[in-house]
């Protein structure tokens, strides 16, 4: 059989080291460069390959293709082999074809990395064969290619979701949505939450579903539609059958005639929108019968991962924060609520027409200066000038955290959360991380 993988960055060449695996014909083809990292990684396992151009892939004749979830279906290529009849699906699709696993897939506009990578601590905390792949860490089919494993835990993204065609989680999560790469749907907001909603298609009476019920959007598109899966709630705001409510400042898992409580305070997540992804995490554990007492232990000794709300050091008093992978005003907003502590906060960089007026009131109530950290920082400067005391700039991350040095007294926290992408100034939100953790490190 004949498969064709459109792009050669992680997923692209999991995908390809899957099929190569399973026995069959593999051509890859990137319309951009292959890193040098997966251009050694194809050599090795003698799979051949163009770059630069997709001219050998559509002169062939393929009985499936596997689309990497960066590429667009409105490019010619993607256009062209659908003219042709030829089935196109996703590396997830492709991976859940070639598994035994039961599979956790989680989704989201935010909070769907940690509530990964937590669920997946529950999971390796109870002793339980498990893998993590997807948005987070190594692709599926990449992790597949390896070893399959009796779980998986995946982040997946609404790109992941589109070619789905019988992708079938025995647990998925939707924790919130909001706008975000409408650019990638026609601008329409509906199709953003379609592709979000995908992840229930094949779900059925034996499978489960984890919904953030607090989220207004997520509840007008479930109501909207027919889910046959078991449903279980989620909520900080109100009680929930099935599911996890906070009573109280006590988070109750209440799936069972034996529902256990943990006080919020107990958690190691800080923070209104930690207590959600935490109530995620525990009812997937819960349907999965992993003991209250694993539980309990994985939540309070859990450590999030780098770039998030990731604690840097505390210097003379002065608590340093970095949450660089915060890209979004979402983001940034649940950043901003979780402090408990007067906030010197970096923003800016490539502003992707943000609405920063949602985070006024968090402003007003907890920001004391704002440094703006970008090439061109006029929209953060007109959306919060007359806001705090002190707004100043910085170009770099050294100059922003010296100037977060000065502004913060002890007691008070230098928080990056930048609201925005980071390829102004910096390579990746990766890249501006470890500049922002470096420049507070020569402090």
């Amino acid at each position: 059989m004949n498969l064709l993988v459109l792009g050669a960055g992680e997923s692209g060449t999991g995908a390809a080291l899957l099929a190569r695996k399973k026995g069959y014909e593999v051509f890859v083809s990137d319309f951009g460069t292959v890193p040098e990292k997966y251009q050694n990684v194809l050599l090795k396992s003698g799979i051949e390959w163009e770059e630069g151009t997709h001219e050998k892939a559509l002169k062939g004749s393929f009985d499936l293709i596997v689309k990497s979830p960066g590429i667009s279906s409105h490019v010619p290529v993607v256009k062209e082999f659908r003219s042709r009849g030829v089935q196109i699906i996703s590396e997830i699709e492709f991976g859940s074809r070639h598994t035994e696993a039961k599979i956790i897939a989680i989704t989201g506009t935010n909070g769907k990395t940690t509530t990964t990578l937590l669920t997946h601590h529950i999971l390796k905390k109870a002793g339980s064969d498990v893998g993590l792949a997807g948005n987070v860490g190594n692709s599926f089919c990449g992790e597949l290619a390896i070893k399959d494993h009796e779980y998986f835990v995946l982040e997946v993204s609404s790109f992941q979701l589109d070619d789905i065609d019988r992708f079938k989680p025995f647990i998925s999560m939707i924790l919130n949505i909001t706008p975000d790469h409408l650019d990638r749907y026609d601008g329409k907001m509906e199709n953003y939450v379609d592709a979000k909603f995908k992840i229930l298609l094949n779900q059925d009476e034996a499978d489960h579903f984890i919904d953030g019920a607090d989220d207004p959007i997520v509840e007008k598109a479930l109501g909207d539609r027919s889910v046959k899966a078991n449903l279980h709630p989620f909520s900080l705001n109100r009680p929930v059958k099935n599911g996890a409510e906070l009573i109280n400042d006590k988070l109750n898992i209440n799936l069972t005639d034996k529902p256990f409580e943990m006080s919020i305070h107990e958690l190691a997540l800080q923070g209104k929108h930690n207590a959600r992804n935490s109530m995620a995490a525990s009812v997937a554990a819960r349907i999965l019968e992993i003991r209250k007492e694993v539980v309990r232990e994985s939540l309070a000794d859990f450590q999030n991962v780098e770039h998030r709300l990731e604690f840097v050091a505390t210097i003379h008093g002065i608590e340093f924060v970095n949450d660089s992978k915060a890209t979004n005003v979402n983001s940034t907003w649940y950043a901003l609520e979780s402090m408990r502590k007067p906030v010197v906060w970096i923003v800016g960089g490539v502003d992707k027409g943000n609405d920063y007026s949602i985070l006024h009131d968090l402003v007003d109530q907890k920001v004391k200066a704002i440094i703006c950290l970008g090439e061109d920082n006029e929209k953060p400067l007109e959306a919060f000038s007359g806001r705090v005391e002190d707004i100043a700039e910085a170009k770099s991350a050294v100059e922003a955290v010296g100037l977060g040095y000065q502004l913060a007294n002890r007691g008070e926290v230098v928080l990056l959360s930048p609201a925005c992408a980071s390829f102004d100034l910096f390579e990746n939100y990766e890249d501006r991380g470890h500049k922002f953790k470096q420049a507070v490190k020569s402090l």
